[in-house]
């Protein structure tokens, strides 16, 4: 049974299996911030990878893949006038994002969230071309993840869906990030569902 459910037809949006799909309950947020969502090559096959749901939530919002072999990555064409670079930063050496920092421009935000392990979201944040003017900010400290699918093994850890949730709750309103939350516990209970996992049913 388990061979067989692995196997089964996934949403193209959600990712979820079909018969778990979650796209009825997705809300749709046309946003003046500007998610880029940039994937390591690595992470992006993964269907444990909650980033590009987000992106299904964010139609003012795009995906790029950085470490793909023998194609370059250049993020300069997000750096223009009107808008501010914000680089969501997996480390406690860089500004916390909050509604002081945001208050010193009035610029609406390009936020560039890297996706991938810990080590590997934190390397592509030093290192990601064509942001050289882009500032580096972290989240809050918060309640930890409520991503119990993968194990995460940084005590600050939280699935990308949780952080640009939690980045949009403070750029934009918290009636996003508590919408954008409420799809993501869904997608939790159905993941563990599929798993035979015993879930809450808040």
């Amino acid at each position: 049974m388990g061979t067989r459910s692995k196997r089964s037809e996934r949403c193209a949006r959600c990712r979820l299996h079909i018969h778990r799909c979650v796209c009825p309950a997705m809300p749709r947020y046309s946003l003046a911030t500007r998610v880029v969502l940039v994937m390591h090559h690595r992470e992006y096959p993964k269907t444990t990878a909650t980033g590009p749901l987000a992106l299904e939530i964010l139609p003012n919002s795009e995906l790029r893949i950085h470490g793909e072999p023998g194609r370059s990555l250049n993020l300069s064409d997000l750096d223009t006038p009107a808008r501010r670079i914000l680089l969501l930063y997996p480390g406690d050496d860089v500004p916390v994002l909050d509604r002081e920092l945001l208050e010193r421009d009035g610029r609406p935000v390009t936020l560039v969230v890297p996706d991938g392990t810990w080590r590997q979201a934190s390397r592509m944040g030093r290192r990601l071309p064509g942001l050289a003017r882009a500032e580096m900010v972290r989240l809050p400290p918060g309640p930890p993840t409520e991503w119990g699918v993968r194990r995460e093994n940084h005590p600050q850890g939280l699935a990308t869906f949780e952080a640009i949730a939690r980045a949009l709750g403070i750029i934009e309103s918290p009636d996003v990030q508590s919408g954008m939350e409420h799809l993501f516990r869904l997608m939790v209970r159905q993941t563990l569902g599929a798993r035979g996992c015993a879930v809450d049913r808040d």
